[in-house]
């Protein structure tokens, strides 16, 4: 049996984010005990037509530090035109910016 002294006090690391990041605007919901919750999103294509996205369900989500960045990671799916897409919403806490991993283009 081992008995932790502090030494790993600091959350892990979870390295670089995997996948492309691209920038999008959230629209999200507060509840009273401060948990945030993305309720859509708006994002620029790289034709450059901008998409909206207000049927987000958020499967978990979680705290982690990617290269030491404090991060919120959102596990999230959605449904347009009967297709199902997952990906990933990011919240960067430094920056107060939100970024979105789409999954299979990673």
């Amino acid at each position: 049996m081992a008995f932790g002294i502090g030494i790993n006090t600091e959350s892990p690391d979870r390295g670089p984010v995997r996948g492309r990041q691209e920038d999008v605007a959230c629209g999200c919901w507060f509840t009273s005990r401060g948990n945030m919750f993305p309720k859509f999103i708006k994002y620029q294509d790289r034709d450059g037509v901008i998409h909206s996205i207000s049927n987000i369900e958020v499967l978990y989500s979680e705290k982690e530090n990617f290269c030491g960045i404090p991060m919120v990671s959102y596990a999230c799916r959605t449904v347009s035109e009967g297709k199902e897409y997952f990906f990933t919403l990011l919240f960067h806490q430094t920056d107060c910016k939100w970024k979105i991993v789409w999954k299979g283009d990673e």
